[in-house]
């Protein structure tokens, strides 16, 4: 890679479009100064917004785009009206070409992971691709994923996205062998579905060399940060994700209420203000926004489409440090350290 980080952004994509996108450029860029940007969308409304940051138009190559995908659109008609020309695909093209490093838009996730998947293709082994997020916990940091890009997994499935979220975790944590676990409904052996309990079967077996299986986890394990990797599939990520955000919410709400209640709350809001302040730090969704699509053939980050500018930039950045420390490449580097997922799915009775 070169000395620069080259980020192609989707400036159309999102609830608020570029007027976020841009100014959130600009925050990473403050931060990240060794990045390059390539980004597409509707001159008329992008150009004016570079313009006001002069840092960030000096590093900037900028692409007009007369097609945006709506946040409303079915992924299979965002395919057929924007491939080849919408500011998404264009931006998703750029990583293909190796214009860009990787790609961030905070669009539509279906349309995105649709386009993604026809343009940058899977990686070898690899079926279907998953959205990889950084968790919050009381320890730090997890991974977790499958977060909603794939509905239902097998335990070949589940084995796969254990390898790809460890490559990340070594990546995020800076660790050389990331704990994993496969989320359950309990962490005894005989609970769960067929498919999780084979999955933690196969990953027992195959000792990993850059992974140390830890068995099941469960709902309340998520919050504990027992271990750096939590994998599940796609339907259940996505639910324990949305419940997550919704319970950040209410307990702020909640402490809202709280502190205004009586003179006396208010008194005790002040005394604990700057304790008030960190919890608020802590909470903020913004700081771990962006979702990774792993198992592409190209490094994609997904932003919150609601978010801000600097939930924009936080999306950036994970994208810059992806890009940076080689996540592609230490993804190749464990499947091809692991059997595949056939070689360790019989077990010994079932081989002989």
């Amino acid at each position: 890679m070169s000395t620069h980080v080259t980020i192609s952004l989707d400036a159309m994509g999102g609830d608020h479009g570029p007027s976020i996108v841009v100014p959130g450029a600009a925050i990473a860029l403050e931060r990240r100064p060794d990045t390059r940007f390539v980004i597409y969308g509707d001159e008329k409304l992008v150009v004016p917004l570079i313009d006001q940051h002069p840092r960030l138009k000096e590093v900037t190559t900028f692409h007009h785009t007369d097609v945006s995908v709506k946040m409303d659109d079915k992924p299979s008609q965002a395919l057929r009206a924007g491939r080849y020309k919408s500011s998404m695909w264009k931006s998703i093209e750029a990583t293909k070409t190796g214009a860009a490093d990787v790609t961030v838009s905070a669009g539509n996730t279906g349309a995105l992971m649709a386009m993604s998947k026809f343009c940058l293709k899977s990686m070898a082994r690899i079926e279907r691709p998953a959205i990889a997020a950084i968790w919050p916990t009381v320890r730090g940091e997890s991974v977790v994923l499958d977060v909603g890009a794939t509905i239902g997994a097998d335990a070949a499935h589940l084995f796969d996205l254990a390898i790809m979220g460890a490559a990340m975790a070594r990546i995020v944590f800076d660790i050389d062998r990331p704990t994993v676990g496969l989320l359950n409904v309990g962490v005894e052996e005989i609970k769960g579905v067929e498919a999780v309990k084979e999955a933690g079967r196969m990953l027992r077996e195959a000792g990993l060399p850059n992974l140390d299986y830890r068995g099941f986890v469960e709902g309340d394990d998520l919050g504990k940060g027992t271990v750096d990797v939590v994998v599940t599939e796609g339907f259940t990520g996505n639910i324990a994700l949305k419940t997550a955000e919704g319970t950040a919410k209410q307990i702020a709400e909640y402490l809202r209420a709280a502190m205004g209640r009586s003179i006396l709350s208010k008194l005790g809001y002040l005394l604990a203000k700057d304790a008030f302040a960190a919890l608020k730090e802590k909470m903020d969704p913004r700081k771990v926004n962006g979702g990774v699509f792993l198992g592409l053939d190209g490094v994609v980050i997904k932003s919150h489409g609601g978010t801000d500018a600097v939930g924009f930039a936080s999306a950036v950045e994970l994208g810059y440090e992806m890009a940076r420390y080689r996540l592609l490449a230490k993804v190749r580097e464990m499947i091809d350290a692991c059997p595949a997922p056939a070689a360790v799915a019989a077990s010994p009775a079932e081989a002989s």
